[in-house]
């Protein structure tokens, strides 16, 4: 393994990565089709905006449901199973006559997300050595990221050249892409399927101190992500001042910085785990605050976008790496528990940010100030909470590496 991993990662590992393009894209695209989808299916632009919702709520019920139901079953067939879910959930929101069909579809589609990422966080760590794993974990994420990067702009355009439904087509054939390439790179001694019938091992695994509290940095941290990327558009348009038109190549930023933290997230976390799991919440923090000032610079603010996707993503394999080391013997439950976690922040965040804004002063300058504080303070909480965690590696004296 050692020798293998010394000359280079896995093939495998990049089968992952196109499955979890095709899976950033399907969750994110809808953002830039909203007006189109509304108009299409005679519904409002916040009906139209439930669709990311449900996508969301779907991830996280569906991360735990779908580990449990599979426990059973191999890891690269649990894999190719889901490519197959989510290829038949994107086909049927291509299909769909009507909003509520399309909504089903969306929540069908999402239930894959998190099982798919949790078992593949799994595989991954298991194709190379044991100080490479978070490198792993950031190779397998980021296909997510360049689905933000480049996937959702080519996926938007797509839909307003030819029509909405044809980026779902496209995102179904990514997933064809994808379950092709997982059935023939994945290699079968990576399934572990030996340890399928240990769900009371998972599930008491899951209930450890050092899991739960990884779990909630997660939330923590996510949830000040989303309660200002939610709301990215109208900063940058009411209060920053820019065109409605140049909103997308800003965004451009935001997933270059994306890709830029996953990449540096993974390396450092390969070195010191928890040292980079607080540097990167701390970062996170200190990005969302000054965002609060950013926003009135139009140079600024389009920095501290980039500065934004950095921060998110590089926090990424060191809090996945966290929960997966601090679980044991029941890696994959709490792994798909942690991407259910990723999305509960996004949900809190948005949820939040929303109550934020109204409660101040509407479309007021002042209500959009607010929401960088909040989610500062919000990550600020899971800076604590890591501290914490790691403050109890030392008297636990696990076996684990302590960094």
């Amino acid at each position: 393994m050692t020798t293998r991993a010394r000359a280079g990662l896995p093939p495998a590992l990049y089968a992952l990565t196109v499955g979890a393009f095709g899976i950033g894209t399907t969750e994110f695209v809808i953002m830039g089709l909203l007006l189109q989808v509304a108009t299409d299916l005679q519904v409002s632009i916040a009906a139209a905006g439930l669709l990311i919702s449900g996508y969301a709520l779907g991830v996280f019920v569906g991360a735990p449901v779908l580990t449990i139901l599979t426990s059973r079953l191999p890891r690269k067939a649990v894999l190719m199973g889901l490519m197959l879910l989510f290829i038949v959930g994107n086909v049927v929101c291509a299909l769909a006559p009507n909003y509520t069909v399309l909504m089903v579809a969306r929540v069908i589609t999402a239930l894959m997300h998190g099982t798919f990422f949790g078992v593949g966080a799994v595989v991954a760590t298991g194709l190379v050595s044991e100080d490479r794993k978070a490198s792993a974990i950031s190779v397998m994420f980021t296909g997510l990221t360049v689905a933000t990067l480049l996937g959702v702009p080519a996926g938007a355009w797509l839909g307003h050249e030819f029509g909405w439904r044809s980026t779902f087509w496209a995102v179904s054939v990514i997933g064809v892409v994808g379950f092709a390439v997982i059935a023939l790179l994945v290699p079968r001694q990576q399934q572990t399927g030996e340890r399928a019938g240990m769900m009371k091992e998972e599930l008491a695994a899951v209930l450890r101190p050092q899991v739960l509290l990884g779990l909630l940095i997660t939330v923590l941290g996510w949830a000040g992500v989303f309660a200002v990327f939610t709301y990215i558009e109208p900063i940058l348009t009411r209060v920053t001042g820019f065109a409605q038109e140049l909103v997308s190549p800003i965004l451009f930023a935001f997933g270059g910085g994306m890709v830029l933290g996953n990449y540096v997230g993974g390396k450092l976390a390969d070195r010191k785990l928890m040292a980079t799991m607080v540097g990167t919440l701390v970062f996170l923090a200190l990005v969302l605050a000054g965002m609060t000032v950013a926003m009135h610079s139009k140079v600024g603010v389009v920095i501290f976008v980039g500065l934004l996707g950095v921060g998110a993503f590089a926090t990424v394999a060191p809090l996945q790496l966290r929960v997966l080391q601090k679980a044991g013997g029941g890696q994959t439950l709490a792994s798909s528990l942690n991407i259910g976690a990723f999305n509960l922040g996004n949900a809190i965040g948005a949820w939040m940010g929303g109550v934020i804004i109204e409660r101040g002063a509407g479309v007021a300058l002042s209500g959009y100030q607010a929401v960088p504080v909040a989610a500062a303070i919000v990550a600020a909480g899971g800076v604590g909470l890591a501290l914490w965690s790691w403050k109890m590696d030392g008297r636990q004296r696990t076996p684990l590496r302590q960094d």
